[in-house]
């Protein structure tokens, strides 16, 4: 499929997985709290696993899920180390900061694109990177230094930090492997899900979910944790490495928007400065040709 997909086109498409985590929060908060973090996880990987195998069953390339060792041990990687990695940084550290660290993923993804083979890294991208890092900072400035009773905080922003280099070294390394389709994501989220399930029963109690919250994980399997690690995988494969890691700051600037519209926040000033923010940030970083 890649193959097929011209890089402007498997930019577009990676940029419809940013997108796609913009609503990880409103879905997250709809479903609210209870589930524990790995059954979540569990869960919601099983239906991402099995969005992703039905879209390849359907349109004929069923075949194209069959992962590389390679490919398959970089899928876990990816997404069930950093999902790991994230839930302790959470535990150990005060949630604005630990997010904030590790939204680090894309300053880092466009930093790591320059070591990547036939790509050179220039100054109006690096820029871009941190005016979004700047204003993802924004977003939830009024939040930092607010928590308290985390004696162990230094250890959740290494985790924090941990996973944020998980993620940009996974979303770099995908483009060594571009010839591998997309569609081999599918095991390595059926894997995550069986891990995420045997840290369930190891670590924490199974909680039935209530209508409404199965409801939530099953939109959050189909969307963001779904069909936009594929999406995000054809980018990073066959896309603008650069570019794309710059407008992976654009999700918190929509979840923060979706939940002030649906009422689930309270709009602020900050949601306006990090938009201009990061539309400075997306010109500054675009291509000027290509790609």
């Amino acid at each position: 499929m890649g193959h097929l997909i011209s890089p402007r086109g498997a930019t577009l498409i990676g940029f419809c997985a940013v997108l796609l985590w913009g609503t990880l929060a409103t879905l997250t908060t709809l479903k609210g709290g209870g589930i524990p973090p790995f059954q979540s996880t569990a869960i919601t990987f099983a239906v991402g696993g099995a969005t992703i195998a039905g879209y390849a069953i359907a349109s004929g390339r069923a075949s194209a899920m069959i992962p590389t060792r390679v490919s398959f041990l970089l899928g876990i990687y990816g997404l069930f180390v950093f999902h790991a990695l994230y839930f302790a940084a959470l535990k150990f550290a005060p949630p604005a900061e630990a997010s904030l660290i590790a939204s680090l993923w894309a300053l880092l993804t466009v930093l790591l694109s320059g070591l990547l083979p036939g790509m050179r890294l220039n100054l109006r991208q690096v820029a871009g990177a941190v005016m979004g890092f700047s204003a993802a900072a924004i977003l939830v400035w009024d939040k930092i230094g607010l928590s308290s009773g985390y004696p162990d905080a230094t250890l959740g922003f290494v985790f924090a930090f941990s996973c944020a280099l998980v993620w940009a070294t996974y979303s770099v390394a995908s483009r060594m492997i571009a010839a591998v389709p997309s569609e081999s994501v599918a095991p390595a989220c059926f894997a995550t899900a069986l891990l995420a399930f045997a840290c369930n029963a190891a670590f924490e109690n199974w909680i039935a979910p209530s209508a409404a919250q199965w409801i939530a994980m099953v939109l959050l399997g189909l969307g963001p944790i779904g069909a936009a690690f594929m999406l995000w995988d054809i980018g990073m494969k066959h896309g603008n490495v650069a570019f794309l890691g710059v407008l992976g700051y654009v999700s918190p600037i929509i979840s923060t928007g979706l939940l002030i519209t649906l009422g689930l926040a309270a709009p602020s000033w900050t949601l306006l400065v990090s938009v201009a923010l990061i539309i400075i940030a997306a010109r500054l970083a675009a291509p000027r040709r290509g790609a």
